[in-house]
């Protein structure tokens, strides 16, 4: 049987915590002859649980390239069991991590310049800004006799077929790679890095058929996710077998779920973005991002997610900040992305942080509301109300009042966000897999090349001994110029 395979190694995370594109770099192709398969990104959800060692993540890499079929082995510390998840998971977490606009309620039919005098809105000229700010049969490998690797199992996955393998050498599991007609474009060694490790490799046979085609004959698209989940002793994401497959750089993007905040460790942290974000959002009018003396400038606003707190509470640290920052040559601009340095480096950037509550959970089942809605101080009347003699005064009054009224109740604004109700009610998939009680990280990194020269560890988020304990669940709001 004539294969014309890809099998890309996308490697698996031991850890604790999942938006330019897409997500997490731990995906290798092994390339079959004569046709090209590359990975520009993956989606990574995580839940960890450190006291029983126990990790279950969801992965859906993005691929492009040629290959009419090809696969992909997912590398973790312990046999795995899989499972099959909803296509439109990744699309779901994305809307329920839409970041917050604070909005004010507005009269359409007064006047502007009648408006509220604490409505910072009316200040500007306008409301808010809406927007996000910012998932058969075996396979068969031949007759060829096999070497020696251990099949542990095999079945069947939504529509994907798997085999769960094992090696005790890497120049075993090389030519069974091969003798299976697959291609490694790697070298042994960096199999043996895994090997050594005795870690277990899920392989899955993905047909591009069922993908979009672009013009130039390549197939692009998204794997349909599927959830892992096995035992290991750390936070690791095998980012190292990844570079095989990565032509310049890979984009990922994690959502962690776990006790506590999840971070990168040293210069992948995102604090080195975190915090110049934070002081330009909080800072006085005059005060420039990080002073010549590293000191905090005193916060103008309290910032949302106890943002302020944040600051205070790590005050001390923040001038190394800037110093790394400097060294490593990134420029923080407010209100813009981050850009690569000399190197093609890029920070690490925190999308969207919260402890999860019932509420934040309920809202999954239709429960709790999923953002607040700014109310219609309007209702009930026309503009032909207003245009009428006897009616002009008290409409206006009325209008007025409830003005005054959600002022009162609402003095910094409704929390907003906009979203078609499909997308809402789609949320429901995600019922069972986040839970209450539980932090959600959400951050982005992009790999070069030589970032990728070890597995990625996923640690606590925390400067010092000051563990982090900000969240970011709405833009934050611009200093002034």
């Amino acid at each position: 049987m004539r294969l014309q395979r890809k099998l890309a190694v996308l490697a698996a995370l031991t850890l604790a915590f999942a938006g330019v594109s897409s997500a997490d770099a731990a995906c290798c192709y092994f390339s079959a002859k004569n046709s090209d398969v590359l990975q520009p990104g993956q989606k990574v959800f995580i839940t960890w649980d450190p006291d029983k060692k126990d990790e279950t993540f969801t992965v859906q890499p993005k691929f492009e390239g040629n290959a009419l079929d090809f696969g992909m082995v997912i590398p973790t510390p312990t046999q795995p069991k899989l499972h099959e998840m909803p296509k439109d998971f990744f699309k779901n977490l994305a809307v329920y991590s839409i970041l917050t606009a604070r909005e004010f309620p507005r009269s359409k039919l007064l006047p502007k310049a009648k408006a509220l005098k604490g409505d910072p809105a009316a200040k500007k000229g306008g409301a808010a800004k809406k927007g996000a700010g910012g998932g058969g049969d075996p396979l068969d490998f031949g007759d060829t006799k096999p070497p020696p690797v251990v099949i542990l199992e095999e079945g069947v996955v939504g529509s994907l077929d798997y085999k769960i393998i094992t090696a005790e050498r890497a120049d075993d599991l090389y030519k069974w790679l091969k003798d299976n007609k697959y291609s490694y474009s790697g070298d042994e060694a960096t199999l043996n890095f895994y090997v050594q490790q005795k870690w277990i490799f899920t392989v899955m046979k993905i047909d591009t058929m069922q993908m979009k085609k672009e013009q130039n004959g390549q197939y692009v698209g998204d794997v349909t996710p599927t959830r892992f989940k096995f035992t290991s002793d750390k936070l690791v994401y095998p980012l190292k077998i990844t570079q095989i497959s990565v032509k310049d750089k890979t984009e990922a993007l994690f959502y962690v779920q776990a006790p506590y905040k999840v971070d990168l460790k040293g210069d992948m942290s995102y604090q080195l973005n975190w915090i110049p974000l934070l002081e330009s959002s909080g800072k006085k009018p005059g005060k420039s991002v990080g002073s010549k003396k590293g000191m905090v400038p005193p916060a103008s606003k309290n910032l949302p997610g106890r943002g302020t707190e944040w600051l205070q509470a790590i005050q001390d640290q923040i001038p190394s900040i800037y110093a790394r920052n400097a060294q490593l040559e990134y420029n923080y601009v407010p209100g813009q992305r981050p850009v690569p340095n000399a190197k093609g480096h890029t920070p690490t950037t925190m999308e969207w942080a919260r402890k999860l509550s019932e509420d934040d959970v309920a809202m999954l089942q239709g429960k709790a509301p999923f953002c607040e809605k700014v109310p219609d101080v309007d209702e009930g009347f026309t503009q032909a109300d207003l245009q009428d003699p006897q009616k002009a005064a008290a409409v206006t009054a009325v209008i007025r009042d409830r003005l005054t009224k959600a002022l009162q109740e609402h003095p910094t604004g409704y929390r907003v966000r906009y979203v078609p109700e499909e997308d809402i009610r789609a949320l429901k998939s995600l019922i069972g897999h986040l839970q209450a009680g539980l932090w959600i990280t959400k951050f982005r990194k992009v790999f070069c090349r030589d970032e990728m020269n070890a597995d990625l560890l996923l640690v606590a988020a925390r400067l010092g001994d000051q563990d982090d304990f900000s969240e970011y669940t709405e833009i934050l709001p611009t200093s002034p110029p």
